[in-house]
C-alpha cells in the first residue's frame, strides 16, 4: 500500500517572542531509528530548554510524542497532530526550543510548535512512496535507443545502465505500468527483449499523467 513520508532529513526554524524554535524531520522505518534521531538532536542541542518530539511509524501503527517539560498538550501533541494532518508516516519530528525570556502562553506554544513542525516537514519534502517492481532487461546496442525510450517513458525510474557485450538496464516500475511496458517492448523488439523481475521495494514516485 502506498504511503507518504518525507524525502530527506531537513530543518527549518522560526522565532516567536524571542524564543527560537528549530524544527527537524527525518524519515525513519523503526522505533530504534526514531529514538536514535531524537538522541542525536538532543546531543546537538544539549543546552536547549526543550527538545520536543513526535513520530509516526507504519510498523505496528505506532505513534509517540513528548512535551519534554512544556505544559501538557502544548508541544508534543501539536507536533504529532501536524504529522497526522499532513498524511505522512515513517517520520520523526523534533522541535528544539531556546527560551527567549517571554512566556508564550498555552495558545502561543501550540502555534509555535505546530508551525515549526510544519516548516520541518515542508523542508523535508513530502513524497508518495509507491511499491515498485525492481527489474532488469538486456538488449543489443541496435535496440538500445527504442528500448531505453520506452523504459524512461513508462518506468518510475532508471536505476542503472551497464554497457557490456549487450546493454543492461535496471529500473523500478509501478505494477500498473509493468504489463504495459512488457507489451510495448515485445512489439518494439519482436519479442527479443524480456523483463526480469528481481524484487519489490518502495520508491518515491512522481505520478505521470497518461
Amino acid at each position: 500500500m502506498d504511503y507518504k513520508t518525507v524525502k530527506c532529513a531537513a530543518k527549518d526554524e522560526l522565532t516567536e517572542k524571542r524564543s527560537r524554535f528549530i524544527g527537524y524531520c527525518q524519515p525513519v522505518a523503526t522505533e530504534e531509528e526514531a529514538t536514535a534521531f531524537i538522541g542525536a538532536v538532543r546531543s546537538k542541542h544539549w543546552d536547549a530548554r526543550h527538545n520536543v518530539y513526535a513520530y509516526s511509524l507504519r510498523e505496528g501503527n505506532l505513534k509517540r510524542y513528548s512535551d519534554d517539560g512544556e505544559p501538557s498538550g502544548t508541544a508534543g501533541m501539536p507536533v504529532l497532530d501536524v504529522i497526522q494532518k499532513s498524511g505522512v508516516t515513517d517520520v520523526c519530528v523534533v522541535v528544539t526550543r531556546y527560551f527567549g525570556g517571554v512566556l508564550l502562553g498555552t495558545g502561543g506554544l501550540v502555534r509555535a510548535y505546530s508551525q515549526a513542525a510544519k516548516l520541518a516537514l515542508e523542508a523535508g519534502e513530502i513524497v508518495t512512496m509507491c511499491r515498485c517492481a525492481c527489474c532488469s532487461l538486456r538488449c543489443s546496442y541496435n535496440q538500445y535507443g527504442k528500448v531505453a525510450a520506452l523504459v524512461q517513458e513508462l518506468s518510475a525510474g532508471l536505476d542503472d545502465t551497464v554497457y557490456e557485450a549487450d546493454v543492461v538496464l535496471r529500473f523500478h516500475i509501478t505494477p500498473q505500468n509493468l504489463s504495459a511496458l512488457e507489451k510495448q517492448l515485445a512489439d518494439a523488439t519482436a519479442g527479443e527483449v524480456t523483463i526480469q523481475q528481481e524484487k519489490e521495494a518502495f520508491f518515491p514516485v512522481l505520478q505521470k499523467n497518461r
